[in-house]
């Protein structure tokens, strides 16, 4: 059975903890008693540096890191360019182990350094895929993006579901069908209290709301009973 072993026993490990500004950059070189320790600005220079300080090792260098926001991706990208393999560390794993090894959940930079250090040490991360490199960059944006406007679409739905009905138009809900009925928020938009409804007559609003809530089965029967209900 083939022993799997990605890790070099001369290989340089290198952990970065990424920052905006500035990230805390940790080496550690087999054979060499002290680790030495760099802050490196996210600027093209100050990664043109840490490059050539790897570099003078002579040695395979695998980096680690934990994912923030985009701000790891310049110097991802720079790392994997230059030929040296990168490594992401979950940041629920970093979270548990920096608990385990310190007794604390508090956290700071350098600490943090030393935790993702360890991880490369016993092989407890993940291999990085640069979008870029892997030509799925506009994919996974726009995945992002999809799933973000439906993260914040689903929480106004909840936050006008449960604060706004209970309180200012609580005899609507029967009507909503599901969370995710068109004509019920446009509905609400165009009548968004029992006042606006009961200030026309049961005419007037049939044929105001008409349009408002398109295409249903039965249209002209949902719209008096919801009219009934509010002049009660």
């Amino acid at each position: 059975m083939t022993v799997a072993d990605s890790t070099p026993a001369d290989a340089v490990l290198v952990a970065i903890d990424i920052a905006k500004v500035r990230n805390e950059v940790l080496i550690e070189a087999s054979g060499q008693k002290r680790r030495r320790r760099l802050s490196v600005l996210n600027s093209r220079a100050e990664h043109d540096r840490l490059i050539d300080v790897l570099r003078a090792y002579g040695r395979p260098v695998i980096c680690g890191f934990e994912a923030t926001g985009n701000y790891h991706r310049p110097i991802a990208w720079r790392l994997t360019e230059a030929g040296f393999e990168v490594r992401l560390v979950s940041s629920l794993a970093l979270a548990r182990t920096r608990e385990a090894l310190h007794n604390s959940w508090d956290k700071n930079d350098p600490k943090d350094a030393q935790v993702i250090l360890h991880m490369l040490r016993i092989q407890a991360t993940q291999r990085y895929h640069d979008p870029l490199r892997a030509g799925i960059n506009d994919v996974q944006e726009l995945s992002k993006t999809h799933e973000a406007i439906a993260r914040a679409k689903t929480e106004i739905q909840h936050r006008i579901l449960t604060h706004y009905l209970p309180l200012y138009f609580p005899e609507i809900d029967r009507f909503r069908g599901n969370s995710r009925s068109d004509w019920f928020f446009a509905f609400l938009d165009a009548f968004p209290t029992p006042a606006s409804i009961v200030a026309l007559t049961k005419e007037e609003f049939v044929k105001a709301a008409w349009d408002v809530v398109g295409r249903k089965v039965s249209k002209s029967q949902i719209l008096m009973d919801i009219y009934e209900c509010q002049a009660k």
